[in-house]
């Protein structure tokens, strides 16, 4: 346990506020596994406490271990009323923008014990940090790669175009994509779910778009509703901006190929009740968006 402490906060410090042991204490337990161990383990930096390669070797199978033993001292049915406990998950903008309200307002509401950390995990390194189980799951793309994740596809959401109401160019219900590229743009510069138009009709190639403008997303509704710029973007983000601005959205009749989401998780926590219990919050709020 120090061990893991010590390789996830990088502080001895920290890692004794961790396990509520004193510096001393951690002290010589650090020192009893450098000399279990023949390895310094930690070396100071301005990083903090540093890995060796030994202790980079030894950090996940210890993880592992740690949270078997965990699994098996926990009940077999989670009660998630009468729970308290807090999960931590890395969405991306897309999980962000649509899924995190809907979800945080279930487990609100079925379980109040049970503390909600999202992180945007365009900041992280996702993959390592659920081998570390500093996150417990993500939610994004579905191109993860290693037999020891699992992942369990949510959503597909297709583009539309979103412009301000009255719009001189929004007369059709559709727009054709040639008709889009002659419209100046607002890209998303702190988007990840970009339009990828590579198989809506064009080939190899892509039409050639006009970004007038880049701006982050929470600038982005503003922008629209001021201006005569418009953007792509997932349907469901689409219908959250124009509930609270005077923005409209209209179909492509070539929509590009649609933005996924799905949830990533450890294979070894597969029936781990809490973690199943979570995944299926999650299932249930995306399977409204389905249904609409």
């Amino acid at each position: 346990m120090v061990f893991d402490a010590i390789m996830r906060d990088r502080s001895v410090t920290r890692a004794g506020q961790r396990l509520g042991l004193s510096q001393p204490a951690m002290s010589h337990a650090l020192t009893r596994l450098r000399h279990m161990l023949k390895d310094e383990l930690f070396v100071r930096s301005p990083n903090g406490m540093a890995p060796t390669p030994r202790a980079e070797e030894l950090a996940t199978p210890i993880r592992v271990a740690l949270d078997g033993l965990q699994q098996s001292l926990e009940p077999m049915q989670f009660d998630a009323s009468k729970a308290t406990a807090t999960f931590r998950i890395a969405v991306d903008n897309y999980a962000a923008i649509v899924l995190v309200a809907p979800i945080a307002a279930h487990v609100a509401r079925t379980a109040p014990g049970v503390r909600l950390d999202f992180r945007p995990s365009g900041t992280l390194d996702v993959l390592e940090q659920l081998d570390r189980s500093e996150l417990h799951l993500a939610i994004g793309p579905p191109g993860v790669q290693g037999e020891r994740f699992s992942l369990r596809r949510l959503l597909q959401d297709r583009f539309v175009v979103v412009h301000r109401k009255g719009h001189p160019a929004a007369r059709e219900p559709e727009f054709s994509t040639e008709k889009l590229a002659t419209l100046a743009q607002l890209e998303i510069s702190s988007a990840q779910f970009g339009p990828d138009f590579i198989g809506a009709g064009f080939g190899k190639s892509k039409p050639a778009l006009k970004p007038a403008m880049r701006a982050p997303f929470l600038s982005a509704a503003q922008i629209l509703a001021s201006s005569d710029l418009v953007s792509v973007l997932p349907l469901n983000v689409a219908k959250s901006l124009v509930k609270s601005h005077q923005l409209a959205f209209r179909q492509l009749s070539r929509p590009p190929k649609p933005v996924e989401a799905a949830t990533i998780w450890l294979r070894r926590l597969d029936n781990q009740p809490a973690h199943a219990w979570l995944r299926e919050v999650i299932d249930r709020v995306a399977n409204d968006f389905r249904a609409t």
